[in-house]
C-alpha cells in the first residue's frame, strides 16, 4: 500500500465521507435545541475556519508531502466550517420562507437567491482569500480544493434549481426546510450535461497531471484534485440515478424527532 495514488485516493474519499458526516451529526444534534443555542454552538466552532486559513497560509510555499495533505485538509476546515455554518441556518439568506406556487420565473429566481445570499458571499469571499493567500505559492493544491469544492456547490445548485429528476432532503435541518420548495423535480434540465462535462474535463486534466509528474508531492496533491473531483462527479450522477447514497451516513446519525417528508429531493450530500 505504498502507492501514492491509491494512498491519496483513500485520504481523499475518507476525508469526504468523514468531513460530511461529521457535519450532518453535529447538524443532526443542533435540531433539537433552538436557534440561539445552534447559533452559538456555530460561533464557537469558528476558530476551526481560522485554523484552515493558517494551515492554508503556512503550507503555501513548501512543497514536501506533509504539505499538500496540509493544505488539502485547511481547504477542507474551511469549507466545512462555512457548510456547517449554512446547514444550522445561522448564515442563509434573509429568504426565510417557502417558495410560492404559480408564480414567474424571475421572481422564483430571486426568491431562491435570497435563500442562500449570505451563504454565497460568504463561500466567494473564503474562495477570494484562498486565491489571496496561495497566489504564486509553491503549494496551491489546496487552492485547487477549493476551487473544485465551489464550482461543484454552484453546479449543484443550480441544477436543482433549474430541476433533476432524484432530490434527497433526507438531511435537511430543521433551519432550512424551506429550502425544499425553491428545489425543482424535472426529467433533466440543460445544465446537467454541460456541468457534468466540465466536472468530467477538470477530471481528465488531473488525471493527466497525475501520470505527468515525478515527484512523489505532484502525483499526491493531483491525485487528491482528482478523487475530489471524482466525488463531484458522484454527487451530481445520483440527481439523475437511483443510487441510495444516504446510506453512506445514515447509520451514523442518531433518528429525528418527527417524521420528515419521503426521499425525493436532494441538497446536503457530501462537501
Amino acid at each position: 500500500m505504498s502507492n501514492p495514488i491509491v494512498i491519496a485516493s483513500l485520504s481523499a474519499i475518507f476525508s469526504w465521507w468523514l468531513f460530511t458526516g461529521v457535519i450532518l451529526l453535529v447538524v443532526r444534534l443542533g435540531d433539537r435545541f433552538d436557534t440561539s443555542v445552534r447559533t452559538s454552538l456555530c460561533w464557537a466552532s469558528f476558530p476551526i475556519a481560522l485554523l484552515g486559513v493558517w494551515g492554508m497560509m503556512s503550507t503555501a510555499h513548501l512543497a514536501s508531502l506533509g504539505a499538500v495533505y496540509g493544505a488539502f485538509l485547511s481547504a477542507l476546515l474551511i469549507w466545512g466550517w462555512i457548510e456547517f455554518a449554512f446547514l444550522t441556518g445561522v448564515i442563509t439568506g434573509p429568504n426565510r420562507t417557502e417558495c410560492p406556487k404559480d408564480i414567474n420565473e424571475l421572481e422564483r429566481f430571486i426568491r431562491a437567491w435570497g435563500t442562500l445570499a449570505y451563504h454565497e458571499i460568504a463561500l466567494l469571499v473564503a474562495l477570494l482569500l484562498v486565491i489571496f493567500v496561495t497566489w504564486g505559492a509553491t503549494n496551491t493544491f489546496g487552492a485547487w480544493t477549493f476551487i473544485i469544492l465551489y464550482g461543484a456547490r454552484v453546479f449543484a445548485k443550480l441544477n436543482l434549481y433549474f430541476g433533476v429528476p432524484r432530490v434527497n432532503v433526507e438531511f435537511i435541518p430543521k433551519a432550512l426546510t424551506h429550502l425544499i420548495s425553491h428545489f425543482k423535480i424535472a426529467a433533466l434540465n440543460w445544465f446537467f450535461p454541460l456541468s457534468v462535462t466540465l466536472l468530467t474535463f477538470a477530471l481528465g486534466c488531473w488525471v493527466e497531471r497525475i501520470f505527468a509528474s515525478s515527484s512523489v508531492e505532484e502525483i499526491t496533491g493531483f491525485t487528491l484534485l482528482a478523487a475530489m473531483t471524482s466525488m463531484a462527479l458522484l454527487e451530481h450522477w445520483v440527481m439523475v440515478l437511483p443510487v441510495p447514497d444516504a446510506r453512506l451516513w445514515r447509520w451514523m446519525l442518531p433518528q429525528k424527532e418527527t417524521v420528515t417528508t419521503p426521499i425525493r429531493r436532494k441538497d446536503s450530500h457530501g462537501l
